[in-house]
């Protein structure tokens, strides 16, 4: 019977219950799709990453591949490559015996045998687009099919399996006899980097989702109390008061809940096209498993039910309990105070010394801001009414102020996944902006179009990387190529050995020990390349360490360590005779710079070098996608936090409109204009949303300015934030403003004068 009565009350109960189920259904149906997608999302990241990786198979010395091997094995060789800074994966491999059953790529039902080899199908359409001479010359022989999804990561993968004979491959250094396929996930880096950003995802969503599922199922709680106080009054126990209450709640959450499913099926497409590791997932594995939907379905209904049930706690104790109104104490202003001390933790000791905080400071320092960005905001809001009481003279900003001085903890309470997730997205936008031009200012930016090509130590005897003849013939080729510049890098012979315990200085510019300088490059050639430093007039050849120089992958380091080459280091004999340990090649056209790196695999493969020819530009790029990637993943939370709580914002100015219908319609009759009103509602709605978010963005830039000179990058300081930063979060408060404006006009439907009923005169 209770229940019966709790659904045609929530059914039946005129227009006010109408709209009311409507606009909840609305709220939650936003939440559960966003929710839905972001869970969607972790799934086909989490079964990418669990993918066998093939590529991390490894294997034995092959000294035997005729003699002796084991049955089945076959030769495998794993290096990377590159196209326009695209990563290409590039598998040759040599079946020893074809009469027996070799394991082979997932994705492929037997290996290629000589002459012909599999593509994936972006790499095969890849291939159709370019000259032969840019990209299809690395893949000796003729295709004979595409790789499987099995093998890919996803429709983006640029993948190749070329099959060589055995002596080709045995040829070339790194190459294993493999007899087993590893299966295992990959144990990547980044995966636990990327596991944390949607951790960090879900701390952003889930908080303001469950605002919203709050603020939706309170809407016009004061008008619900008073009716179930009512009804308590009428002989209704408290029990069949939670049933009722329940009822009410629960309904409008499984309504939005069952929508939210059906609007995630229709954006499901477009998630597909989301690129949060770099490149598009498949769409068959953007989906929440059956126990993720039905854990929604079930849970936001659950906690509608809690919320509502907790909402009316006071007419619980009482039927005359939703009578009683107390005030809460005012917000201190301690509240500030984990603010400040986070930001000083963060700020202070680089300020002092120019040096970074340890890891545990930092830490500390940004739990301490987040959570004192939530625990300050009500006293903020406080103060923020109290002075434009004292200044103001309007009185639509006047009763806004008087009110969020009122309750500051609830005008602030439906703000406070903004202030985490604009935090989040400031901080990451001041800081990737910075980190990216200091990659691509390397060398005052002379060196992004440099490729490096290094060549190993192919033959441990004598320690000689590419031997001279060889090294002569592929110099000869390269500068056979118009419009480019060359310097080659010679291992210098006789280095003398490190002595025994720490170096006498740090290694650097102003500190080149004798045993670190192991590369001999010719000051003709140097002069091509100003960054890396200058000869001493007079030289033909300078001793170098340009160690650092061919194998890092973090542009910052190298641009902290130029130049490389001192004046006052010249060697004592020129470079003729000396082994080829590397190659800079400046080349500014990209169809000739890919021509060049297509020349330049063979002799790579050949000298044993794992290093892929690529120019200090990729380099920077590689790291710039990363980094990008973060700063995308932040600003989606912002823009998906921001929807959330435009939403929230719709439910929280309908539901106050709706509880203060008798006051507003009070001061309509007693000639205060509708507009006034209005603006009365925009004001304490809209007064939080910009406070937050401003604040917010102060201690974003406050996190990212120590974290910028800590990392000592030259001529960069904290960049302005793109584009991209500034449409999400302008164009998120916009909308919510918007949102705001649009729940404006029931103010003037509820608060009209021919709705007020007065006590007529008996006579």
């Amino acid at each position: 019977m209770t229940l019966r009565l709790g659904l045609r009350l929530s059914l039946r109960g005129g227009r006010e219950a109408i709209v009311r189920l409507a606009l909840v259904t609305a709220a939650v149906a936003t939440g559960v799709t966003v929710l839905l997608g972001t869970v969607a999302l972790f799934n086909a990241f989490r079964t990418t990453a669990d993918r066998p990786c093939w590529e991390c198979t490894t294997g034995s010395a092959p000294g035997g591949w005729a003699l002796g091997a084991t049955r089945g094995a076959v030769l495998w060789n794993h290096r990377g490559d590159l196209y326009a800074g695209r990563p290409i994966k590039r598998l040759d491999v040599a079946v020893l015996d074809t009469g027996t059953t070799t394991p082979t790529v997932p994705g492929l039902s037997a290996l290629p045998g000589a002459g012909r080899y599999y593509v994936s199908p972006a790499l095969a359409e890849l291939m159709d687009a370019v000259p032969r001479d840019q990209l299809a010359d690395r893949f000796p022989g003729t295709r004979a099919g595409l790789v499987g999804t099995a093998a890919l990561s996803g429709p983006d993968d640029l993948v190749a399996v070329v099959g060589r004979t055995p002596g080709e491959l045995a040829a070339m250094a790194g190459t294993v006899a493999v007899d087993t396929v590893a299966t295992a996930p990959s144990t990547d880096e980044t995966t636990a980097l990327y596991e944390h950003g949607f951790g960090i995802a879900a701390i952003g969503l889930i908080f303001p989702l469950l605002v919203l599922v709050g603020t939706a199922t309170r809407l016009a709680a004061a008008r619900r109390e008073a009716r179930f106080a009512a009804i308590r009054l009428a002989g209704a126990t408290a029990r069949q008061i939670n049933v009722i209450a329940s009822v009410d709640a629960a309904l409008g959450a499984l309504a939005g809940a069952l929508t939210g499913v059906v609007l995630f099926q229709a954006l499901r497409p477009v998630l597909a096209d989301v690129t949060i590791t770099g490149s598009r997932f498949f769409p068959g594995v953007v989906a929440p498993t059956a126990l993720q939907y039905a854990a929604v379905v079930v849970g936001v209904p659950l906690a509608a039910a809690g919320a509502a049930l907790w909402s009316l706690r006071r007419v619980r104790v009482t039927p005359l309990g939703a009578a009683r109104r107390t005030r809460s104490s005012a917000p201190g202003w301690w509240r500030v105070i984990p603010l400040l001390v986070g930001l000083g933790l963060f700020a202070g000791p680089v300020f002092a010394n120019g040096r970074q905080p340890n890891a545990v400071l930092l830490d500390v320092g940004l739990v301490l801001v987040m959570v004192g960005l939530v625990v300050a905001g009500p006293w903020l809001t406080l103060l923020a009414a109290r002075l434009t009481a004292r200044v103001t003279s309007g009185a639509a900003t006047l009763l806004a102020a008087r009110r969020l001085a009122a309750d500051p903890k609830g005008a602030f309470r439906s703000v406070n996944g903004i202030v985490l997730a604009v935090f989040i997205g400031t901080a990451v936008a001041g800081i990737v902006p910075a980190v990216v031009s200091g990659q691509r200012a390397a060398g005052g930016g002379t060196l992004n179009e440099v490729m490096r090509a290094s060549f190993g130590y192919g033959d441990a005897a004598d320690g000689l990387p590419l031997p001279p003849g060889t090294a002569a013939e592929l110099l000869a080729k390269v500068r056979a190529q118009p419009g480019v510049t060359v310097l080659p890098i010679h291992r210098r012979p006789g280095t003398t050995a490190p002595p025994p315990g720490p170096p006498p200085c740090d290694p650097g510019p102003g500190c080149r020990p004798d045993f670190l300088l192991g590369h001999v490059v010719e000051c003709d050639a140097l002069t091509g390349f100003p960054a890396l430093g200058r000869c001493s007039p007079g030289s033909r050849t300078v001793k170098a360490d340009l160690n650092r120089l061919l194998t890092s992958d973090n542009m910052l380091s190298v641009d902290r360590s130029l130049p490389f080459v001192d004046a006052d280091n010249p060697a004592a004999s020129g470079s003729a005779g000396l082994s080829l340990a590397a190659v800079l090649i400046r080349v500014d056209d990209p169809a000739l710079r890919e021509r060049v790196r297509t020349l330049l695999m063979p002799y790579v493969a050949a000298s044993g070098s794992t290093e892929t020819p690529q120019t200090f530009g990729e380099v920077a790029q590689t790291r710039e996608v990363l980094l990008d990637q973060m700063e995308h993943v932040a600003l989606a939370i912002v823009a998906l936090t921001l929807l959330v709580a435009g939403c929230g914002l719709l439910v929280a100015v309908a539901g106050g409109v709706v509880e203060r219908r008798r006051p507003f319609t009070l001061l309509r009759l007693c000639g205060t204009p509708t507009r006034t009103l209005s603006r009365v509602v925009l004001l304490e709605t809209a007064v939080p949303v910009v406070l937050a978010a401003l604040v917010a963005a102060v201690a974003g830039f406050g996190v990212a300015e120590p974290v910028i000179d800590g990392l000592e990058i030259r001529n960069v300081s904290v960049a302005l934030p793109g584009p991209a930063y500034f449409a999400t979060v302008g164009g998120g408060l916009l909308v919510a403003l918007l949102v705001i404006l649009a729940g404006l006009p029931l103010l003037r439907r509820v608060t009209a004068p021919d709705d007020a009923h007065f006590e007529q005169d008996p006579r």
